[in-house]
Order: structure tokens, then sequence, then C-alpha cells
């Protein structure tokens, strides 16, 4: 039995390794772009998180949280806005992705996007205690995707218009 001297041992294992990395070829993971969502998979994803109490709203741990979900400065509005209110009531006085202070949500679906003027319009509609309502997503893409730009309550009043006190 012949003994391989250590130097050619280290020699061989590094011929071994390199031999693999070539044939395998290098492992990347997903890009940014395949991991962007449809303007409605992020506002569906939104409300699975809020529903989950996961809620980016009237927390303050986490402004990434926001970042994913809304563009920069609606994210840094509502951060504000959870920040000042030191869990108080803020300018948002009820739930933003139902506008309302009690709910018993009933029929909920999120509709197709719809595009024009560089935004995507995700409409959602439910019932509350029976009546029908519909909140428009308003969303703008940007570098990192779809992001939520603002929220149209159909009633002459928007997310962005609360946050700025200008609800009627």
């Amino acid at each position: 039995m012949k003994i391989l001297k250590p130097t050619l041992v280290i020699a061989l294992l590094f011929l071994a390794a390199g031999l693999s990395l070539a044939v395998c070829g290098p492992v990347y993971g997903q890009t940014a772009r395949s991991n962007r969502l449809s303007p409605n998979a992020l506002v569906a994803d939104l409300y699975r998180v809020h529903n989950q109490k996961h809620s980016p709203f009237f927390q303050t741990r986490s402004r990434a949280l926001l970042y994913k979900y809304f563009e920069k400065g609606l994210a840094d509005m509502i951060w504000k806005d959870a920040v000042n209110s030191k869990g108080e009531v803020g300018a948002i006085d009820g739930d933003p992705l139902y506008n309302a202070q009690d709910m018993d949500i009933k029929k909920f679906a999120i509709g197709e996007p719809g595009y024009g003027d560089g935004k995507a319009r995700v409409n959602v509609t439910f019932e509350n205690f029976g009546q029908k309502k519909t909140i428009v997503f308003i969303l703008i893409n940007g570098r990192t995707g779809w992001r939520i730009n603002d929220l149209d309550y159909r009633d002459g009043d928007t997310l962005r218009g609360y946050l700025k006190g200008e609800k009627r």
C-alpha cells in the first residue's frame, strides 16, 4: 500500500473542489425582480399580514415593514403618525384598510389592477355591517416594485388626507 504525501492529498482535494464547482456552476438566489409582487398581490399580502395581527400600521418597531408596502413618502407619514401618537389615537382613528373603527367584514374581494397614468389601481370591496364598501388602492411602480401611494375611500377622504389632517 502506497502512502500519499500530505501536499499531494491537499492538491487533490483542491482539484476535486474546483472540478465540482466548475461542473455544478454557481448557484444564485432569486433576483429582486422575480420577488416583486403584482399590484393586487401586494394589496393581498398587506391584508394577510394585517389580519394576522402584524399590520405595519400603528407599530413603531420597523420602518422597513412600511417600506415593503408603501412608497417612501406615504410610509414616512404613517411612521410619523404612529411615533407622534405614542400609543394613543393619531390622525388615523380607525382601521385604514377597512376605513372603519368597528368591523364585521363579509364578501371581501380584491380586484384585478387597472393601469393608467403610470399607476395601478386595485379595488377592494367588502361589506361591513351590511354596508357595501370599496377602497381604491393607488400604486406606483418604482425601482423596488409596486408600492401603495394612497388609499381612496371613495367618500372624498384618502389615507394621505387623513395623515395631513384633512379628514371630512
